[in-house]
């Protein structure tokens, strides 16, 4: 994917629905196997559908025409298919097919909240109104691929009613949430619902409001998630926020872009790698970390390029804290600091970032300004981060290089920030 046309590639594979949803990088190892009854539905109430829905077995494809399905009742998909013969409901080619009720005392549609789902797919369809859009309850081996989901009453897609695993959350578009506003909520406050082994990728996520209103939201405790090559801006909360995973393994994210956020840009508290993302544009910092339900360790920050008027980064609880690495990353702040440690910096690794702005000069060199980009404005309004050729950026620590930037590009020279020269 280049960087330059991260939007318009999102849009583009969000507004074509095939039969069964093509195969990403991020796909599930079973989207590829070819269903052995395709099934008709045609246009018709919504009962009907979930009637329908309901009989699936293990290898049918249910192929849903045009037309706009009202459930006037809670919803529960329970169908289960198995690695050989996974179950997919999805939009007829071309068509439109709304899923909707008239109020919001019900989520539009649930998946395994009364029963354990595995190897279903739900592709191509809309869902908007409700309480929340897509809850998914005990779900393992499910994936949400290419839908819209949108003007919910409350969070626009949920896991947090139950432990999940191997979800895989991709080139969704979601806007537009109420309540609290998310646009995906995964896994429950404290570690009391885990999401582990997941995949949210491709996702174009905004205009998040609400009382909250994060892009995307991980909790605490859940672990060994990939959150990679999301759009999402025009938040409330921060664009993405993680959690800690509570010693388990960490969580990678990569390769987003995100922006314009009334809080953060983007909050992670720790037991992560971040790497590859291009951040700008916060009323609070670009990048922010601290404790919160867990303690800040084992936390990575290699090779972002973060924009803000504010701080660009802002570590709250870095010190004396195992793990804790800041490397090659650009840290561009016009009014405050380009690195702030409330507490102090005391053992953290800090090598190879270029900045603009306050902070410690250990393990920094300056830029000059936002000419050091091809086109980038403080609030975002223009994104390509690439760098110009007379950017000052190539003071990359070789101990910390990555062999590929935000494009998936080879970086041939040590340049630091998400993308390559």
């Amino acid at each position: 994917m280049k960087f330059a046309a991260v939007s318009f590639v999102l849009a583009l594979v969000i507004s074509a629905t095939p039969l069964i949803a093509a195969e990403t990088p991020y796909s599930p190892d079973w989207a590829e196997v070819a269903p052995k009854r395709v099934i008709q539905h045609p246009a018709s109430d919504g009962e009907s559908l979930v009637k329908t829905i309901a009989a699936l077995q293990p290898g049918d494809q249910l192929v849903i025409a045009a037309g706009t399905y009202r459930v006037e009742r809670m919803w529960d998909i329970r169908v289960s298919g198995t690695a050989e013969a996974p179950i997919w409901i999805v939009a007829a080619e071309g068509a439109q097919v709304v899923l909707t009720r008239s109020d919001d005392r019900q989520n539009i549609v649930n998946i395994g909240q009364g029963g354990a789902v595995e190897y279903l797919c739900l592709s191509g369809v809309e869902i908007t109104g409700g309480s929340h859009g897509l809850r998914l309850g005990r779900c393992r081996e499910v994936w949400i691929d290419r839908c819209h989901i949108h003007h919910t009453g409350q969070v626009c897609l949920s896991a947090n009613s139950a432990d999940t695993s191997r979800l895989f959350l991709t080139r969704n578009h979601i806007h537009h949430g109420g309540g609290h506003g998310e646009g995906m909520y995964l896994g429950a406050n404290e570690g009391e619902f885990i999401m582990s082994e997941s995949v949210i990728a491709l996702n174009h996520i905004h205009d998040c409001r609400g009382s909250q209103g994060d892009g995307i939201e991980v909790k605490q405790g859940s672990w060994g998630n990939l959150i990679a090559e999301n759009d999402v801006h025009d938040t409330q909360y921060p664009c993405i926020t993680v959690y800690g995973t509570a010693g388990k393994p960490v969580n990678v994210i990569e390769r987003n872009l995100c922006r314009r956020s009334d809080d953060h840009t983007m909050q992670v508290q720790g037991e992560a790698i971040v790497r590859n993302n291009v951040l700008i544009s916060a009323k609070g910092s670009g990048f922010a970390s601290t404790d919160h339900q867990g303690k800040t360790v084992n936390l990575q920050v290699i090779h972002n390029t973060i924009i803000n008027a504010g701080h660009a980064f802002s570590g709250g609880s870095w010190k004396g804290r195992k793990g804790m690495v800041l490397a090659n990353n650009v840290l561009y702040s016009r009014d405050q600091n380009a690195l702030h440690f409330a507490n102090g910096k005391d053992g953290v690794v800090i090598a190879g970032n270029v900045i603009v702005g306050h902070g410690p000069k250990e393990g920094t060199s300056p830029g000059r300004g936002l000419e050091d980009f091809t086109k980038v404005t403080w609030d975002a309004a223009e994104h390509d981060a690439r760098p110009t050729a007379a950017a000052p950026l190539d003071r990359a620590d070789a101990r910390y290089l990555l062999k590929t930037d935000l494009a998936d590009r080879p970086r041939t020279e040590a340049v630091s920030g998400a993308l390559a020269r």
